[in-house]
């Protein structure tokens, strides 16, 4: 631990937590690519990690106004998700925080849906099952897009 740091609540823990917790990504996570991955197989094109929408949408379908955000179950306590148990350690501050995370998701649902946004959220233990997730997005997403050159050569031919 550096002494130059105040620490404050969190001066007894371990350096070793610290690397832990330091370690946490907040996007290109592996569930994020696992998701993506499947999509992309099945012939969706997307953008990622859309900075200029609420949220900040880990995958966007900007035609479609489709949205997939792929939520960690602990750091967005899925409910009834046995991964998503407060921990003992500091119980007062991680319920507050990770309450605080749930009404902000809320939060950023209801501001894309009052701007014409659909959003779709895929929890990370959801995807030990991937075909079952593939089936759920591809209803919610809606069938594949013929490319711009297969519309064209379509267009041509009739």
């Amino acid at each position: 631990m550096r002494p130059d740091v105040d620490l404050g609540l969190f001066a007894d823990v371990p350096d070793s937590r610290r690397r832990i917790m330091r370690a946490i990504r907040g996007k290109e996570t592996l569930p994020e690519r696992c998701v993506r991955s499947v999509l992309h197989k099945a012939g969706y094109r997307f953008r990622k990690n859309v900075t200029g929408l609420a949220g900040r949408p880990d995958i966007a379908f900007s035609a479609r106004r489709k949205l997939v955000f792929v939520h960690g179950c602990f750091w967005h306590a899925h409910a009834g998700c046995r991964n998503a148990a407060i921990p003992r350690t500091r119980a007062t501050y991680w319920g507050a925080k990770l309450a605080r995370n749930v009404e902000r998701d809320r939060e950023n649902m209801i501001a894309l849906e009052a701007i014409g946004w659909a959003a779709e959220v895929v929890w990370e233990c959801e995807l030990s099952n991937i075909d079952v997730v593939l089936a759920r997005l591809k209803a919610f997403i809606g069938p594949v897009s013929v490319s711009k050159a297969k519309k064209k050569n379509q267009e041509s031919d009739g």
